[in-house]
């Protein structure tokens, strides 16, 4: 069945702190929230819902469980009357790990929220002092056991290429995430946004920017670790909007509207690498890589570049890429003709 979420923008709202790479109102590309407004939008989003989809109202763009108690009840109750006419299945939210408690988590669990979505963004507290997050990783190890303690699903979101950060500290986040039972994860390259200390920081060489090529490369080497724990990566990088791709809004750092879709495609063509080295050779022979239904573009790479890699890497006579649907995953295989 078909997802789709309905979100709901709260820009920064009841969050405490200014994270050096936060600018919220271009993330969202909302400057203010009018709660007036909220039933208004999902009714919108909801007439161009097809009936059979799974839908859920997603609460982003703030700290959920930060915000005022009264605002957060009424926004719960506005989303669950939707769940009791059968219109929406589920709440969705995020927020930040040092807004969760037993009694926060209580009290979520009286309406029909799901899935909660932590933005841990790194396990090292050299990253997270660095990135005046406000919180030490085991803050974020305490959110993620209750969360799942209490029975919702969990999503851990993190952050590459944050000041003080590096592969090793990322690897570790992410076997960190799977230790501590993530159902799922979002991977975000950092992207430094004008009117943000991070951009200030970057003016003044105090911190160098993360580019696409290497945001590709170590988001690929996180991927294959949640592919190898079964966790699925439901996104990578930040939605694509005016305000993101916007040079207006954008100092530097990587903000490629198909980063995820790069970094996947990395993957695979390591896989197939992996394959070919495993055979006997494919020097002058016909090759074809079953891949899993959806994964072609992903694994013959942007403008063919896994499949040239490959041609000029190994000289096969062709290579060919299939979809088969009970290959699943990052899973592959490879027939010599």
């Amino acid at each position: 069945m078909k997802h789709i979420n309905i979100p709901v923008f709260i820009p920064h709202l009841g969050c405490p702190n200014n994270c050096v790479f936060c600018n919220q109102r271009s993330i969202s590309g909302k400057q203010s929230f009018r709660r007036e407004s909220v039933a208004e939008e999902i009714e919108e989003a909801l007439s161009t819902v097809e009936s059979a989809a799974e839908t859920e109202i997603a609460f982003f763009g703030g700290s959920f469980t930060g915000i005022d108690r009264e605002l957060m009840i009424y926004l719960l109750e506005i989303a669950q009357g939707y769940i009791n006419d059968g219109r929406v299945k589920s709440i969705r939210l995020s927020t930040r790990p040092d807004y969760i408690s037993d009694e926060i988590l209580e009290l979520l669990s009286r309406y029909g929220v799901k899935t909660v979505e932590l933005g841990l963004q790194s396990m090292d507290d050299g990253v997270l002092k660095a990135s005046k997050r406000g919180h030490d990783a085991k803050c974020g190890e305490n959110a993620c056991r209750l969360v799942k303690n209490y029975g919702f699903n969990l999503v851990g979101q993190m952050m590459v290429g944050l000041p003080q950060s590096d592969l090793k500290k990322e690897i570790y986040t992410a076997k960190k995430l799977c230790e501590l039972g993530v159902d799922a994860v979002r991977i975000y390259p950092t992207v430094v946004f004008y009117d943000t200390e991070l951009c200030e920081m970057a003016k003044l060489s105090k911190y160098e920017p993360i580019d696409n090529d290497a945001a590709v490369m170590r988001t690929k080497e996180l991927l294959k670790i949640f592919a190898e724990q079964n966790v699925e990566c439901i996104r990578v990088g930040l939605c694509a909007s005016e305000n993101l791709s916007s040079e207006d809004a954008v100092f530097a750092g990587a903000n490629h509207s198909a980063i995820g879709e790069l970094a996947m495609g990395e993957v695979f063509y390591d896989k197939m690498c992996e394959i070919i080295e495993k055979s006997d050779g494919v020097n002058g022979k016909k090759i074809v890589f079953c891949v899993p239904k959806g994964a072609t573009s992903k694994a013959v790479g942007q403008k063919r570049k896994n499949i040239e890699r490959i041609c000029k890497k190994y000289s096969p006579l062709s290579v060919k890429v299939l979809e088969k649907n009970q290959i699943l995953g990052y899973n592959i295989t490879m027939d010599i003709i």
